[in-house]
């Protein structure tokens, strides 16, 4: 299996250099040369399947030769021991022909533990028979870095810089990401909002002097093996509800496309999936983009759903490679007048394949609160606000045979404030994380300066 760039002008790679790499050299974003297809008959094996044993089975084909069959299945276990639920990603039915897909049962109680606890013993594994060290850095909108942090908190070759915007993410994310005290860890509070934190990411691997210097390696979904992760879910979940032998529809909350184009690999895969619903908060792009074909930025607005305040949607990059029959001179030309002009224009072609796989949705914060109010009095259910936005657009879809799985992306009581304010109930932390407040925090705060940024993890980091 290899890998290639998005923009068509970096080096192909394996697995794990793809891995190891993050961001490609010329700026893209690496995918599989080309997608495996699962049989029906094999999608229906997967039924019945512990979601250790249905990981290997789905991400097996993309591996190549980077890991054994015994080493990989390991990681897998490994990955996913520190869940507290047993099925790991639980439906729920919501109403008739609606499901949530419970994706808080890991360690930091968001989805981003079901890719980075994976990416975590991916890295420990091959660092580990390589004996390199590597610097990774990310930029978070809250959920990520946390996740990170968790993964990679005391690992012997790695040393972790997570960048968030100041004062925009929930309480909670924050103590998740600055009260670790393991010293290769450290969470930077950006004076900016999270586009700035993920510019000065890919400044930084653009800046291949720095780059190699440091051995960069990146974790944001960028990286292809987040995303890959990400893939086993939408599997088991449709597998549940009769896939392959009826098809389904999914609506993902998402800022950063990242989640949702897993989905797009799964249906990609041989999934079938009627339908990828985006749902998006008051920071629309992604919504905007698909009902006028116009990706324009407007500014980040803050909101209740923090983690989907973002305006640059990296993985976008990946759907509009496919959209454009693969041509990465095409993709370089539209991040091109991103970069230049604050937008591009889709052209109608890839337009109409995009629209093919994918529907769209926006929710406002008025109707973000209403429906955890709603949800909470209807069926006792409590949604975080990233949870509800993706319940609210789902309810707005036309009627389908198909069954709706709405993600349900982070613990409601990582967002208390917002939770409680539509509900009047306070949600409660689980009981591992419940001195989360009485834990010393550590943190930087630091200008939105790639000099300063660069100078302070060249200094921080294990030499």
């Amino acid at each position: 299996m290899r890998y290639v760039s998005t923009r068509g002008m970096a080096p192909v790679l394996s697995f794990e250099e793809a891995m190891l790499t993050g961001l490609a050299r010329d700026g893209g974003l690496y995918v599989p040369e080309t997608v495996p297809a699962m049989a029906p008959e094999d999608i229906a094996a997967l039924a019945g399947m512990s979601y250790e044993d249905a990981a290997f089975r789905i991400m097996w084909p993309f591996i190549g030769e980077a890991f054994g069959a015994e080493e990989f299945h390991a990681v897998i276990s490994r990955a996913y021991a520190g869940f507290d639920h047993a099925a790991r990603a639980p439906l729920v039915q919501l109403g008739v022909n609606h499901f949530l897909l419970e994706l808080f049962h890991g360690p930091t109680l968001a989805f981003k533990d079901f890719a980075m606890q994976m990416i975590g013993q991916l890295f420990q594994a091959a660092l580990e028979r390589s004996g390199k060290r590597v610097t990774i850095v990310g930029a978070t909108s809250g959920d990520t870095g946390s996740a990170a942090i968790e993964a990679f908190r005391g690992l012997d070759n790695v040393d972790v810089f997570i960048l968030f915007p100041e004062g925009r993410v929930s309480e909670v994310q924050r103590r998740q990401m600055t009260t670790p005290a393991e010293s290769n860890v450290h969470a930077l509070a950006v004076k900016g909002d999270f586009d700035d934190c993920q510019a000065r990411v890919k400044d930084m691997f653009n800046d291949f002097a720095f780059r190699d210097a440091v051995g960069l390696a990146g974790v944001n979904s960028i990286n292809w093996a987040r995303v890959l992760a990400q893939v086993v879910y939408y599997f088991t979940s449709a597998v549940s509800l009769g896939a392959p032998h009826r098809a389904v529809r999914f609506t993902v909350p998402t800022g950063n496309f990242g989640d949702i184009f897993a989905g797009y690999v799964a249906h990609r895969m041989g999934l079938p999936v009627e339908k990828l619903v985006i749902a998006t908060n008051q920071n629309d792009i992604l919504h905007r983009a698909l009902i006028s074909g116009a990706y324009r930025t407007e500014g980040v607005v803050p909101s209740i759903s923090p983690s989907m305040d973002i305006q640059v949607s990296s993985n976008f990059e990946r759907v509009l490679f496919e959209a454009y029959g693969r041509d990465g001179a095409a993709v370089v030309q539209q991040m091109d007048a991103l970069k230049a002009e604050g937008g591009f224009v889709i052209s109608q072609g890839a337009l109409e394949n995009l629209r093919e796989v994918f529907a769209s949705g926006r929710c406002s914060e008025e109707g973000t609160r209403a429906t955890i109010a709603a949800l909470h009095d209807e069926t006792g259910q409590v949604l975080c606000p990233h949870s509800a936005v993706g319940v609210k657009v789902a309810r707005e879809q036309p009627e389908s045979a198909a069954p709706m799985i709405t993600l349900a992306t982070a613990h409601p009581a990582k967002f208390p404030d917002a939770v409680a304010k539509a509900t009047g109930q306070r949600p409660s932390l689980p009981p591992r994380l419940a001195d989360l407040f009485d834990r010393p925090e550590r943190m930087t705060t630091i200008e939105n300066d790639l000099s300063a940024i660069e100078a302070f993890i060249e200094e921080r980091r294990a030499k």
